[in-house]
């Protein structure tokens, strides 16, 4: 059976996303490395990836850690900075499984309004055939309930899904519900796999 849908995370599978690469140039290792240590920046991420106000919880961070302030406005002010560059590669296997009239969704921890703010410069944001973004769902990936409303919202389930994401935990929680996976290091390897569904043909896939 070839599967009726492919459902791509973004984040590290469409668009790169490195906060600590971004914060080393900006304010060298050492002080990332202290300043990660300090603020869980990734929990303050996920407040936004859960619906909440992306100004609001910035501000709320940054007022709590008065010695990272400026750095924690670095997240908001510059934030497309930390969410780039686009891997081309993959936009071109998105792009591609379109052309020949499959579905593709994406189910992506993303903000509201983070979201929006990158669908400015990466337009393929988009293009999707159906969006289930956290952030309008209230709940992030790997929370079962995520999966369980994408295929409330698709009418799909199990085999007929293919999934890639570049997190193993995200992967863990699509297998258990018997969707296909693909754990992501790479987009020749999803390239790779989507031949080997029978979703396109090598050509295709460059």
């Amino acid at each position: 059976m070839t599967p009726q849908a492919v459902v791509f995370d973004i984040g590290n599978v469409l668009i790169e996303w490195q906060p600590e690469r971004y914060f080393d140039g900006i304010i060298g290792e050492d002080r990332r490395r202290a300043m990660f240590a300090d603020v869980d920046l990734h929990a303050m991420n996920d407040r936004v990836d859960r619906g909440e106000n992306f100004t609001d919880v910035i501000r709320q961070t940054a007022d709590a850690y008065p010695q990272w302030q400026s750095e924690i406005w670095h997240w908001h002010d510059n934030w497309l900075n930390l969410a780039s560059p686009v891997i081309a590669h993959s936009v071109r296997l998105m792009e591609a499984l379109q052309s020949k009239g499959g579905p593709v969704f994406s189910l992506t921890n993303f903000g509201i309004e983070t979201y929006a703010l990158a669908a400015t410069k990466y337009f393929f944001l988009r293009g999707f055939d159906r969006d289930f973004i956290s952030g309008h769902m209230g709940v992030i990936k790997p929370d079962p309930q995520i999966y369980k409303m994408l295929e409330s919202g698709s009418g799909l389930s199990g085999k007929a899904l293919l999934f890639t994401d570049d997190r193993a935990e995200n992967i863990a929680a699509a297998k258990a519900r018997n969707w296909r996976t693909h754990l992501f290091e790479g987009p020749q390897g999803w390239a790779d796999r989507l031949v080997a569904e029978g979703l396109l043909s090598t050509e295709e896939a460059r």
